[in-house]
């Protein structure tokens, strides 16, 4: 885990733009802005001044090299998930991994393709191997 790389947890209003940014790629304050307020309204000031904040927290790297800012993601969406569930484990499950799956198992109804691919997974880590 890159722990190192993510300084702060990041809060749901910058994982939402960090979506953004990884599905899109590099994007300008407008370009985010219009994909935020498809699901709530934002205003333009509040982006670019969220954006300049996780610029600072270096979650974001931006090219100033146009007359519009471009931002992209400094941190994976891998990463990010890995060190947010490595912190929830913690938290939440006494770093238990089985308990988070049970739970999540228990409460969710399961489709035979996702006991496949748990099967799957499973099998690869008796093997030693990784996703």
């Amino acid at each position: 885990m890159m722990e190192e790389n993510i300084p702060l947890k990041p809060t749901e209003t910058e994982l939402e733009i960090l979506q953004v940014l990884w599905q899109n790629g590099p994007s300008t304050v407008r370009f985010v802005n219009e994909a935020q307020n498809k699901t709530k309204e934002t205003g333009y000031t509040t982006t670019l001044k969220l954006l300049q904040i996780m610029h600072e927290k270096n979650l974001v790297r931006r090219d100033e090299e146009s007359r519009s800012h471009v931002y992209q993601a400094a941190v994976t969406e891998e990463e990010t998930q890995q060190h947010l569930l490595g912190r929830f484990l913690d938290t939440t499950f006494r770093g238990s991994a089985m308990k988070l799956v049970m739970q999540a198992l228990g409460n969710h109804t399961t489709t035979p393709e996702e006991l496949d691919q748990i099967r799957t997974l499973l099998n690869q880590l008796e093997k030693g191997g990784h996703q």
